[in-house]
């Protein structure tokens, strides 16, 4: 797809994106990838044109990791730094082979300054992160592993939640658990339990809901 039709660049004049032009740079990046080890965020900034790239945080002491999330085609990273231009204490692998645009981050730092219809994109963006991060902490402070499990089947179905939606199709059990924070066998019972009660079933990495009703009824939280 055209670096244009995304997300950040929606709605851009001619000028503009000609401007935009002479700073970004495609990169591909492999699967397996551990990414911005050397500071390069505090350099430059990052869209995905198409891939998962996922940012987490990981206990050394356990090695328990928790993923904060899944970026996908049009998503923006890291946003944090660019207000702030503050390390902060989040790591990067690439979920299957990315390719995405880079930029100097003081270029995009210059767009919100003076752009607004970057910043009409840009900052409902950041805000559905927060909203994300909250919902996280929300989630991991308040639910059982078996809840935010089906809350997070029922959201990928949700076509009007981005960061969720289609989010689990081709994701292994492993990666699953990092999203809601616990381990493999875990998420794997919980799934053999709805699958033999005919609320879903699976197949290569794809779950697919039989029953959404029934899957309602297992959780208040709709």
């Amino acid at each position: 797809m055209s670096k244009y039709e995304l997300l950040p660049f929606a709605g851009l004049d001619e000028m503009t994106l000609s401007e935009i032009s002479r700073y970004t740079k495609r990169m591909i990046f492999k699967k397996g990838e551990t990414l911005f080890t050397h500071g390069e965020l505090k350099e430059y900034f990052y869209i995905v044109l198409h891939g998962k790239i996922k940012s987490y945080q990981l206990n050394l002491e356990n090695a328990k990791e928790q993923t904060l999330f899944v970026y996908r085609e049009g998503d923006m990273f890291d946003t944090i730094i660019l207000l702030d231009g503050q390390d902060h204490d989040v790591m990067y692998e690439v979920m299957e082979e990315s390719e995405v645009l880079q930029m100097p981050i003081h270029y995009v730092r210059e767009l919100i300054s003076t752009n607004k219809e970057f910043n009409s994109k840009f900052f409902p963006y950041l805000a559905g992160q927060m909203r994300q991060m909250e919902e996280l902490s929300e989630d991991l402070s308040l639910y059982s592993t078996s809840e935010r499990l089906i809350k997070l089947l029922i959201q990928n179905l949700d076509q009007n939640n981005r960061a969720k939606y289609n989010l689990l199709q081709g994701l292994s059990n492993t990666e699953i658990a990092k999203l809601i924070g616990t381990v493999r066998h875990v998420v794997e019972r919980h799934l053999k339990a709805l699958k033999e009660d005919g609320t879903i079933t699976t197949k290569n990495k794809n779950v697919q809901i039989l029953d959404v009703q029934k899957l309602l009824d297992k959780i208040k939280l709709f």
